[in-house]
């Protein structure tokens, strides 16, 4: 059976009468105590003739400043509570199982106390553990020991805390309050007049959580014990308490452990906002009950961080670039401010210039927009290594796209890297085509074939493209690998004469530039296939914009871009992995077939473990004749259906071993074709020539090292962070090996609970205040505060890809608008709708007086 309470309210007469007899009742009283204070407890005559015919049990206890110690062994009745605190009594009525108001049973909770004053207030308090209550007497060694017990207690009984009032004598602190949140009382912004008709116009609407409450501890701090001392504590409410269901909605429950703010952050750099971060750990949590915080809470915590950052934005991301500069060996960055602003800076790090060591005879790069709040334009520049995933080699933050910017981003990168590619390729960009000219003689520069084949559409009239084969001829032109120059430039001008297009200019346009983007020019070139389009480029560039967002700082901007790099570096490791790990399965018996598995990474041995295959069983020798001393065979290539598609022309020196074909595979791609594989086969070569082993494409190009975790930036790798990691592996290791066990899985959380109370009483425990807020969020930046600014954030960014913010909207939308509401403007007086007093120009106006003013 449930005992709750009967709320009855006595006029004030009877309450009096009660308080002042309570002496000539010793004989029905019943004495309770407890650890640290003592009720009194006494029947009632009163309430026992009137409430007696409903209720099987009355209890009317009275505590009083003055404890008094009743007791009667020979009462009928149960006891009842009655209350006293500073002369403002009420009375409490235990009953059974419910609440009766108004005859109206109403169901309550079985450890909350409601009780009535005689002014009709009604007071709640919650029964809990003994050992929780912050009694009077209770010695503390710290305040913020004392202060952890009542927000403990406050947890338990369903209310939050704040710090009140704190007195000083002679320039030291003697005592100090906390109180319930809901201390104070409302202060409304705005009141209604009725003979003032704009008072009546709706306000902003707002939420008041206050009521005056009156619950609060009092700490004195004792200075001959240097202790805090509890003197005095008062428990009654005079508003509902947190139900136990609604506990986790609690101020006290919602404030976020370093764990659920790491576990934030760490979200907001894989570009995984608040909402869905909140919505992703409910789901691991196993419901929105284990979750501290709400989606709001998250939402807070996770602009906190980009108002910490504020204007040290700039400054903060030069002092860690300074630090990785003192820190890792071999790393790079230069800046540009102008007019005490940020305008451009540049980094690559030790990884990155050993990528470019390897792989850096093919170069691309393309401007990337709305990584960052100030529109920075972000440059990655990208290449391909021995797997053929992307690399990046460097990466800039430009103010705008001009030629001046591009050369200083491009002289950032030599100086870097010390030598130039030998292809670079960008859209149609005119400025990176300047920069390029000037910075990278040496280069040749290669235009995007995507960016202009996609724009034929748009070139060429509906009506010639949908009804004629131009699209398709055109295509099988532009991309064919195999043609001269003089070859294409043949079938250009008849493709052009076929469909009468002399005069079309954008295809007058494409032709007089074609030395720039068609492959037939680009034939001699090593490598020139690598990289004909700037897909990886832009596949690397949205991977970073996965990362990041539009509305990150730089500071943030820089962690995204680490954890994408740090994922793009563990793809590279993962590869690696996979190609010592792969034992050898052969497809033909050929011994140079082992020969290329030993060779190369293990992507590329796939790709050249087919043109062995396809030189055996897909090509042979169709005739053999020796020039010159040369021998020259001539090799058909057939189809899967056997049938012939070609005829390629392999010269081959049987001393030297020199070889070429005429389908310049070995120039294209950096490894043998299927051609010289059957030439080879003639012969009985069972090696591959070491002057054709193409370094880039080698398994082991790259150092071991860079693989660790020492050389990576994007790796957490302090000790405390390494032990919280290790700690939290065993302690999931363990659950998952009792997870079927409720017996053990019930003692390891109680040695977990028994281990806490013990770092309780140790004095570790989790820091409070701003400091320690402004501490967590360095932490998790990764960078101190910056007491000094040198370098302001970038204003005023406006290029070609920033766009609009927010989606573009529909002609029916734009007509259907609302007007914006006028409001009154407590500042310059007047009705507006483009501000308010928080933003009104006046404002801004006096504070440019006052500067110009001077001290």
């Amino acid at each position: 059976m449930f005992n709750i309470f009967q709320r009855v309210q006595y006029p004030p007469a009877i309450s009096l009468f009660i308080f002042i007899f309570t002496p000539y009742l010793e004989s029905l009283s019943l004495n309770m105590k407890t650890k640290g204070r003592t009720k009194s407890l006494m029947a009632s005559p009163l309430m026992a003739t009137n409430l007696s015919s409903k209720f099987d049990a009355l209890n009317s206890p009275i505590v009083m400043n003055n404890t008094t110690n009743i007791e009667d062994s020979n009462s009928p009745l149960s006891p009842i509570n009655v209350f006293a605190h500073n002369l403002n009594d009420y009375i409490e009525v235990e009953v059974n199982n419910e609440h009766i108001i108004n005859d109206v049973p109403i169901q309550e909770e079985e450890d909350i106390v409601v009780s009535i004053s005689p002014n009709g207030t009604k007071l709640y308090t919650r029964k809990v553990a003994e050992h929780l209550i912050p009694v009077k007497g209770c010695r503390f060694k710290s305040f913020e020991d004392g202060m952890q017990t009542f927000k403990s207690y406050a947890e338990k009984v369903g209310f939050s805390v704040q710090k009140g009032q704190t007195k000083w004598w002679k320039d030291a602190i003697t005592h100090k309050y906390l109180r319930c949140n809901k201390a104070g009382n409302p202060q409304p912004k705005h009141k209604f007049d009725t003979l003032d008709k704009g008072s009546l116009k709706q306000k902003r609407r707002s939420r008041f959580t206050t009521c005056d409450c009156k619950v609060h501890i009092l700490l004195n701090f004792d200075e001959a014990q240097n202790e805090w001392v509890v003197v005095t504590f008062d428990e009654y409410h005079n508003h509902p308490l947190v139900s136990s269901i609604n506990k986790d909605l609690n101020k006290i429950s919602r404030k976020l452990p370093f764990s659920t703010k790491q576990y934030i952050h760490n979200m907001s750099v894989n570009s995984v906002g608040p909402v869905k971060a909140h919505r992703l750990l409910v789901s691991l949590m196993g419901g929105v009950h284990n979750v501290r915080g709400t989606v709001t809470d998250f939402k807070n915590f996770s602009q906190s961080i980009r108002i910490f950052i504020g204007d040290r934005d700039s400054q903060m991301i030069l002092e860690r670039l300074r630090e990785r500069l003192e820190s890792l060996p071999n790393f790079f960055f230069d800046f540009v401010v102008q007019n005490g602003k940020l305008r451009s800076v540049f980094w690559a790090d030790e990884i990155s210039k050993l990528n470019y060591e390897a792989f850096g005879d093919v170069l691309a790069f393309d401007a990337t927009y709305q990584t960052n709040k100030y529109d920075m334009v972000f440059v990655p520049f990208t290449g391909v290594d021995n797997n053929k995933n992307c690399v990046t080699f460097g990466a800039g933050l430009i103010f705008d796209e001009t030629t001046e910017s591009f050369i200083w981003l491009l002289e950032c990168f030599i100086t870097a890297h010390k030598k130039q590619p030998v292809l670079v390729l960008t859209d149609q960009d005119a400025a990176m085509r300047q920069a390029i000219l000037e910075v990278l003689p040496a280069s040749r520069h290669r235009l995007c074939m995507w960016h202009i084949m996609k724009k034929l559409p748009v070139k060429i009239s509906g009506e010639l493209l949908q009804n004629t084969n131009i699209r398709k001829l055109l295509h099988r032109l532009v991309w064919n690998l195999f043609i001269s120059p003089a070859t294409f430039e043949s079938r250009w001008q008849d493709l052009i004469e076929m469909f009468s297009l002399q005069d079309h200019e954008w295809l007058s346009e494409m032709y007089a530039i074609r030395h720039r983007w068609v492959p037939a020019y680009f034939r001699e070139l090593p490598l020139c296939c690598l990289m004909k389009t700037t897909s990886r480029c832009e596949s690397s560039n949205s991977s970073f914009k996965v990362n990041s967002s539009s509305a990150n700082t730089l500071v943030q901007f820089m962690l995204c871009y680490d954890a994408r790099l740090e994922s793009q570096r563990y793809r590279q490791s993962l590869a690696q992995f996979k190609t010592s790990d792969t034992s050898f399965v052969g497809i033909t018996n050929l011994v140079i077939e082992k020969h290329a598995f030993d060779l190369y990474s293990y992507t590329i041995f796939l790709e050249v473990q087919k043109e062995i295959t396809k030189g055996l069983f897909c090509c042979y020798i169709a005739n053999k004749e020796l020039v010159d001393g040369v021998h020259v065979y001539h090799v058909s290539h057939l189809d899967r259906r056997n049938d012939l598609t070609n005829t390629f022309q392999v010269k081959f020196e049987s001393e030297t071993l020199s070889t070429s074909c005429s389908c310049r595979g070995f120039t294209r791609l950096g490894y043998l074709c299927r051609h010289i594989f059957a030439v080879y086969r003639v012969n009985k070569i069972e090696k591959i020539p070491e002057l054709y082993i193409s370094k880039r494409w080698l398994r082991n190009v790259l150092p071991s090292s860079i693989y660790s975790l020492h050389s990576r930036y994007g790796v957490d790798n302090q000790p405390q962070s390494v032990l919280r990691t290790e700690i939290l592996d065993l302690m999931t290791e363990c659950c998952d090996v009792l997870r079927g066990d409720i017996e053990g899985l019930s003692t390891f959380a109680n040695q977990l609970k028994d281990m806490r109370q013990e770092l309780i009483k140790k004095g570790y425990r989790e820091p409070e205040g701003k400091d320690a807020a402004c501490s967590v969020i360095e932490e998790l930046v990764g960078q101190p505060i910056v007491s000094e600014i040198s370098v302001a954030n970038p204003e005023g960014i406006r290029n070609k890809g920033t766009g609009k913010r927010g989606r573009i909207h529909a002609p029916a939308e734009k007509k259907s608008k609302k007007p914006r509401r006028v409001r009154l403007c407590h500042t310059c007086n007047k009705y507006v709708d483009d501000h308010d007093s928080r933003n009104c120009k006046k404002i801004t106006a006096q504070v440019q007086e006052q500067e110009n003013a001077g001290p």
